[in-house]
């Protein structure tokens, strides 16, 4: 039976990581957070200390080696040898990526890697721009999303448990100015395909969200 190629995409604190990390496990699929990949960049930006410099951000998107090692579930994330997983989580990295994205010899460089990564199938890729311009022939596309306020709690909660001291209502504006960037910049901003399925887990648990999607897949493998 063909694998499938699945787009998952939708705006900050939706959800799409955690779901997309348990879809893949369940279909015994690679899991590929692109996302992930940006924020491996900005952290390399801040350690470089070249925030204002486009075109030293461009050369360390094309020279970084990104290497997603996906395995019982969880995503392990190095950048030039270094496990950089749970430093490309911070509040600092979180802060600058939406920008950082937004460069277009960065996302050049990333698209070459994200669709060389997607093969020939058997993958579940989540990011911005998945379904409209990384893989717009993805079998499956998925637009994830759930209210600004939901998804700032959502955001506020893990930063918490990690032990970063974060005041809610100031991530809920820092999560409204990244809807912004996304949704607005001029190169493959965030938008909903025109064929994704829309999934809003405002009120959904992770497991509906999961559950409501593997359905899609079934329905899909059924027809090719």
């Amino acid at each position: 039976m063909k694998k499938l190629i699945i787009a998952i995409d939708g705006p900050a604190g939706a959800g799409k990581s955690t779901v997309a990390q348990i879809l893949a496990h369940r279909l015994h699929y690679n899991y590929i957070d692109t996302g992930a990949m940006y924020r491996g960049i900005a952290w390399k930006t801040i350690k470089s200390d070249v925030l204002n410099d486009e075109v030293a951000i461009g050369n360390i998107a094309q020279d970084i080696n990104i290497g997603l090692h996906y395995g019982d579930g969880k995503t392990t994330v190095f950048v030039d040898g270094r496990d950089v997983t749970a430093e490309i989580r911070t509040p600092e990295v979180s802060r600058i990526v939406s920008e950082i994205a937004q460069i277009k010899s960065v996302r050049d460089a990333m698209l070459k890697l994200q669709r060389k990564m997607a093969g020939c199938g058997g993958v579940v890729m989540d990011g911005r721009d998945i379904g409209t311009h990384v893989l717009p022939n993805a079998d499956v596309k998925i637009f994830l999303t759930a209210s600004i306020k939901e998804r700032a709690e959502r955001r506020w909660r893990e930063l918490t448990e990690k032990g970063f001291k974060v005041n809610l209502e100031e991530l809920e504006q820092e999560i409204m100015a990244r809807d912004k960037n996304d949704s607005e910049r001029e190169f493959a901003p965030l938008i909903q395909a025109s064929d994704a399925v829309l999934i809003d887990t405002t009120t959904l648990s992770i497991q509906e969200a999961v559950e409501a999607i593997t359905k899609l897949c079934e329905e899909r493998k059924s027809l090719v």
